[in-house]
């Protein structure tokens, strides 16, 4: 089983950037696909991001797209998620998340896709 744990969430103003990291023990995380989710308080959890073992990222969501960037170094058994030009719609907590399947790639949108989270760092924008 896979222990994900994610740190840099945090306050920022709107048009800051943050990083998230999110690293994982127990098992490396080399063969899967690994993926961001957020939730904001009253909402679903939302899609945010994912990207392949190949370290190929699919489609970001809308709302983040030209502005999130997923990467994972595979060494180090951690994936990143850089958000630059925050907006206070960005606010929620943020969740890393081990894809079900080895070599998955199925659905990364999905939250049912995935079998291990992380605890969820608070990520807070002001205007």
């Amino acid at each position: 089983q896979v222990q994900l744990v994610e740190s840099g969430g945090g306050l920022a103003q709107a048009g800051d950037s943050l990083r998230l990291s999110c690293s994982a023990s127990g098992r490396t995380i080399r063969e899967y696909a690994m993926g961001w989710f957020r939730q904001a308080p009253g909402k679903e959890r939302e899609f945010v991001a994912a990207i392949l073992c190949s370290g190929s990222s699919t489609p970001d969501a809308d709302s983040v797209k030209g502005r999130f960037t997923i990467s994972r170094d595979n060494a180090k058994n951690t994936v990143y998620l850089q958000m630059n030009s925050l907006k206070p719609e960005d606010t929620a907590v943020y969740y890393c998340t081990k894809y079900r399947v080895i070599y998955g790639v199925a659905n990364p949108h999905r939250p049912d896709s995935y079998d291990s989270w992380g605890q969820g760092p608070q990520v807070t924008v002001s205007s």
